[in-house]
């Protein structure tokens, strides 16, 4: 309007505040919300094409309903607040959005609501830090679980000088995460961010198994409290990250896949689909074939076996996880049960190797006797340095042994393996791998996608 601003203020003193206007109001803005937040509850899944457009079309019609109710001051926080939340509804970053919202909390620094969505503007534009300030702003008015699962959120994503001071961020996250839980046990989205802080904390610190259990159930919780997080892409995609590191093959693949079908324009959970596949198809490929290897070549290999190759694992100095040293008896790898062989060696020839786009595990496959078949071996936490190379001799203390029968999308495989944690564990060629030879795997796993 050409009026004067001073003018303006002095009408918007005036115009009384209609209770049932601003009632109308939220109804219009809750309503799209739910038509976005539940939208597979209406749709079918062949539609998530559609999502994006008809939640679009959504906004503008809400927009024009907004307009039409007459009797509210539109310069006032509430009222841009709102305005600026329905621009907000789409993944995009809205310039708008961030006008309205910013002048809202200018105007009622208290108005908490405002403060969260001013956050989700900034985050959606790449400004985490801005986005960092907008939800510590709301929880100094008010504490709420929306402001505490953001936070949780951008705690990880923010730039750091240090890794130290990552891994602090991250162990903020996950109290901050576990906040929003307590305030309201009830609420989906607060258990999937605890969900992805447990995630972040599993690749940050080691890996440990409790960590990643503690991912999954959050996750777990999730889907059980609240219908609308199953169809969340983002929950399936980083729990299928979360499988694939725990070698759970066909639960990874079916998680890629329904993260695909729940947004088919992310061309992400695809690729990583398509990634584990190749990988599959490779590897079951090289351990028919025996890396290739032919029938006399493989005979003088496996025929140069020594036991003075197993190193420490053979001369009874082999510390255990416990720190004690324990005598570990050599047996052939088909001898081999599933689970930990505790009081075991293993010990064979490299007739291939085999490396992802991630890096992350470096795979290879190990044989000890021409009749037996080939086994796979994972290492994880190596340096990016760190390989095997055909012809190597490869100890095993305790090899911890998986039978894999991955079946999906018609294609079938069947195979063992053995996952070894750290390079560390491993005797090559009769040596032992110094410490040099291990990394964190926080390296290749930027897991999280929110």
């Amino acid at each position: 309007s050409g009026r004067g601003g001073g003018w303006e203020k002095i009408m918007a003193e005036e115009e009384e505040d209609n209770p049932q206007a601003r009632q109308s109001l939220q109804e219009l803005v809750d309503q799209l919300y739910h038509f976005r937040d539940h939208y597979f509850e209406s749709h079918s899944v062949e539609d998530a094409g559609k999502k994006q457009q008809d939640v679009r079309e959504e906004m503008e019609k809400t927009l024009k309903a907004m307009e039409a109710i007459e009797g509210l001051p539109q310069g006032q926080a509430h009222m841009l607040m709102l305005k600026g939340k329905v621009l907000n509804v789409s993944p995009d970053y809205s310039a708008q959005a961030e006008e309205l919202l910013s002048k809202a909390v200018k105007l009622d620094p208290e108005l908490v609501e405002a403060w969260n969505q001013l956050g989700e503007v900034y985050w959606k534009k790449g400004d985490i830090s801005a986005a960092h300030t907008c939800f510590s702003g709301a929880l100094s008015h008010c504490k709420n679980k929306v402001s505490l699962q953001n936070l949780s959120m951008v705690l990880r994503q923010l730039r750091t000088s240090s890794a130290d001071e990552h891994a602090h961020n991250v162990m903020d996250s996950v109290r901050q995460a576990k906040l929003a839980v307590q305030m309201d046990v009830r609420d989906g989205r607060s258990w999937y961010v605890l969900g992805n802080a447990y995630l972040s904390l599993f690749f940050n610190s080691g890996q440990n198994p409790k960590i990643s259990q503690q991912a999954l159930s959050a996750y777990a919780q999730a889907e059980k409290v609240d219908p609308t997080a199953s169809c969340n892409p983002d929950l399936h995609l980083n729990r299928a990250t979360l499988y694939k590191y725990e070698e759970n093959y066909m639960a990874a693949l079916e998680g890629f896949a329904q993260a695909a079908a729940l947004d088919p324009a992310w061309p992400e959970p695809r690729q990583r689909e398509q990634h584990l596949v190749d990988f599959l198809e490779r590897l079951t490929g090289l351990l028919e074939n025996k890396g290739k290897v032919k029938g006399k070549k493989l005979q003088s290999m496996l025929g140069s076996l020594r036991s003075s190759q197993l190193g420490p694992c053979g001369d009874g100095r082999y510390q255990g996880l416990s720190g004690q040293k324990v005598v570990l008896e050599q047996r052939p790898l088909n001898t081999l049960r599933v689970g930990v062989n505790t009081g075991t060696v293993v010990l064979g020839k490299v007739l291939f190797s085999l490396t992802t786009e991630e890096k992350v595990p470096f795979t290879f496959g190990l044989m000890d006797s021409a009749e037996g078949s080939c086994f796979a071996v994972t290492v994880y936490n190596m340096a990016q340095s760190w390989g095997v190379l055909i012809g190597d001799s490869v100890a095993i203390p305790e090899p911890h042994l998986r039978h894999h029968h991955i079946q999906h999308q018609g294609k079938s495989f069947t195979f063992s393996s053995i996952r070894v944690e750290t390079p560390l564990l491993l005797v090559v060629n009769g040596k032992v791998q110094g410490s040099q030879s291990q990394a964190a795997a926080t390296v290749a796993y930027q897991a999280q996608s929110e």
